[in-house]
């Protein structure tokens, strides 16, 4: 049996400067020539995440006693902003595998931590998070799927659906029912690490508005069979809390990602209103495009700020719900709202597939939704306001 114990370092700045540029020197060279292309043709960037193994980046956050880097929540946000602001996409391939990885080394067993975060660290076993139901999204307490216990192992069987790495991943945190009749809910759910195999199955990949390259899929189990041992924890009834745990660093990433989209929004701005000329002069001379740029600094700034709070929190091991619920509410907000006012200040060229304008904005409406809906986290800071202020 485990429990959960902070296992995040605090890490050598220097260090993790050193890493940030070499990912800053990898996205110039070998990403920013090819995501126009790859991301129309929404093709999945294979080349990329062999690089991205190279990097390292798929044992980011997990502890160097398992063969990780051990970056704290504050450079990891710092890394997937970077990243975002070149193809936001890349984010979620290693994002969703990192927080699988979380439930282990969090939650898991000694023996689950040493067989498992190794293969995760390399990326030789890569995948996500298996949460969301075809019924369920929000709600995780309603979810269907169903695993029953039969000798020393377990028999799953139902649907998850948008699925991040789902096809080109081997190995997810599958969240399930053992006990559907328990009061609370929550204590009837469990989480197993769930290889593909025999009974796991793709049933299709999904198409969605951006967000291309990176697959999303449903994911079907017929009388598919998992090992007793492979149940995070050694314990049933604990699935609810490995999901919620993860979430925390999860709400960070999708912050850090609008902090990206909105940063790249403002620089092709900035950089374009000096280029573009009007009435005779710079279109950032005039003040309808100035307020504009003002506006969009600002989002930026503030987003950046609240990311930064919660990733040091979560790193003090803090709890970080309404900061992180902050952070992933105002930053993906801001990635809209400066999407939007890139493309007017880009004119037609904002609405042409020749320029990443458009791509800003089909990519950000999904930080809105993702890792829990922008209007649940305004439930969850309100409640934590009345929770943590008590009259």
């Amino acid at each position: 049996m485990s429990t959960a114990v902070d296992t995040r370092p605090v890490h050598d700045e220097a260090e993790d400067e050193q890493i940030l540029d070499a990912i800053r020197k990898w996205l110039e060279r070998d990403v920013k020539p090819h995501v126009l292309e790859l991301e129309h043709k929404d093709e999945y960037p294979q080349k990329m995440v062999e690089q991205m193994m190279e990097l390292g980046l798929f044992g980011a956050s997990i502890s160097a006693d398992y063969g990780g880097l051990g970056l704290s929540a504050t450079t990891y946000a710092k890394i997937v902003t970077t990243i975002s602001e070149v193809w936001m996409s890349l984010t979620g391939i290693f994002n969703s595998h990192l927080i699988m990885a979380a439930a282990v080394q969090r939650f898991g067993t000694e023996e689950q931590k040493r067989k498992w975060l190794p293969k995760f660290a390399t990326g030789e076993i890569r995948g996500g998070l298996a949460l969301t139901e075809p019924d369920c999204g929000t709600d995780l307490q309603a979810i269907r799927t169903r695993a029953v216990r039969q000798g020393d192992h377990y028999v799953i069987n139902g649907t998850k659906t948008w699925i991040s790495n789902g096809i080109k991943g081997s190995c997810y945190a599958l969240l399930v029912k053992t006990d559907p009749e328990a009061q609370p809910r929550h204590k009837g759910m469990s989480m197993f690490l769930a290889p593909k195999g025999p009974g796991f199955r793709v049933s299709r990949k999904l198409e969605k508005l951006g967000y291309k390259g990176i697959d999303s899929a449903e994911l079907i189990f017929e009388d598919y069979k998992v090992p007793a041992e492979n149940l995070i924890g050694g314990v049933e009834g604990r699935g609810f809390h490995n999901a919620v745990g993860g979430l925390e660093l999860g709400r960070i990433n999708v912050a850090a990602r609008g902090v990206g989209i909105a940063n790249a929004a403002l620089k092709e701005s900035v950089a374009y209103s000096q280029i573009r000329k009007t009435m005779g002069k710079p279109i950032c001379q005039h003040q309808a495009i100035q307020l504009k740029l003002g506006d969009m600094a600002t989002r930026c700034e503030a987003a950046r700020l609240l990311v930064e709070q919660a990733a040091r929190a979560y790193d003090k091991g803090e709890r970080c719900d309404m900061e992180a619920g902050m952070a992933k509410l105002f930053a993906s907000e801001a990635a809209v709202e400066n999407s939007m006012e890139a493309m007017r200040i880009h004119g037609g060229y904002g609405y042409s597939k020749e320029f990443n304008i458009e791509r800003y904005y089909r990519d950000a409406p999904l930080m809105c939704i993702g890792e829990g809906t922008n209007e649940m986290q305004r439930i969850i800071i309100a409640r934590q306001l009345v929770e943590r202020n008590p009259v």
